[in-house]
């Protein structure tokens, strides 16, 4: 059995878009917060504006003062397409688009080292109109190969998320890309304890410890079943001293990100529940866990 690790909380910065970086960064370190899930984003840290080496390095400061670790986020819903959610994708029709989406990932690789950040997160896009299944896979195992390199390289690793509607939306679909990808050692998971409940067969805890061997980086909220939809805790139908309890039986030493990105107008207020209702939850989870 894996060490029991205390839990590390992050809060994620596409809920609080509303905020300055610098003021979003204090907020979460004066509210106990270990760490940030930060998206690249014009808002905050633009990936593809000039200088961006010197703001990295300025972000790296800042969070060095606070105390704060990071995870590099790249779910950023207009940062490559002032017109297409999300897009274009490493599963795109044209492969100008395919490689946009993979120089975006490459930047978050070298800005992830800069922060001595513990993983990058992506994800496979949605499938194209007209695109049969095969060849959205070959598509998205191609595109992944440099930036796997890359982390490799850099010594952080890429963490995909499952995601409802995705190719990719599944952990049955996470091994399936490990097993396409020859199981390379920088591919690792993103877990969406909300997406577990949307609509995975397991329920959440259960996912946790299946998916604890690629565990790379973890982000939560409540949702219901079936239904897409990122909620405030105490919305959804998850029970979340469970969850926790596996966490830490797992070892998982990387940052738990609250993901509220349709929140932000109440991030401040949000960022302040989230992080008393899962310390409550996790002290209760603590509370029914046997002595070793």
């Amino acid at each position: 059995m894996s060490e029991r690790r205390p839990l590390r909380l992050g809060y994620g910065t596409n809920g609080l878009t509303d905020l300055r970086l610098d003021d979003a960064l204090g907020l979460l370190a004066d509210l106990g917060y270990d760490g940030v899930g930060l998206t690249l984003d014009h808002m905050h840290l633009d990936p593809l504006a000039p200088g961006l080496a010197a703001r990295t390095a300025r972000v790296a400061r800042r969070l060095g003062a606070l105390g704060l670790t990071a995870t590099v986020e790249t779910g950023a819903r207009y940062v490559l397409d002032p017109r297409r959610k999300h897009g274009p994708s490493l599963l795109d029709a044209d492969p100008r688009g395919r490689a946009a989406r993979v120089r975006l990932l490459l930047t978050a690789v070298g800005v992830a080292a800069d922060l001595g950040a513990h993983a990058v997160h992506c994800f496979s896009g949605v499938t194209p109109p007209g695109t049969d299944d095969a060849t959205a896979w070959r598509r998205l195992t191609e595109a992944l190969a440099p930036v796997l390199d890359a982390a490799a390289d850099a010594g952080v690793p890429l963490a995909i998320e499952p995601e409802p509607g995705h190719l990719l939306a599944t952990l049955d679909d996470f091994h399936r890309l490990r097993a396409a990808l020859g199981d390379p050692a920088p591919l690792g998971l993103t877990l969406d304890i909300g997406h577990c409940q949307c609509l995975e067969t397991e329920p959440p805890a259960a996912c946790v410890r299946a998916a604890a061997p690629w565990l790379r980086h973890v982000q939560i909220e409540d949702m219901r079943r079936g239904v897409h939809e990122h909620l405030p805790f105490g919305e959804g139908e998850i029970d979340f001293p469970p969850v926790l309890d596996a966490l830490a039986a797992t070892g998982y030493q990387g940052l738990t990100v609250v993901e509220l990105p349709r929140h932000a107008h109440a991030g401040p207020r949000l960022a302040a529940e989230s992080v008393a209702f899962l310390r409550d939850a996790a002290a209760t989870a603590a509370k029914g866990t046997p002595a070793c």
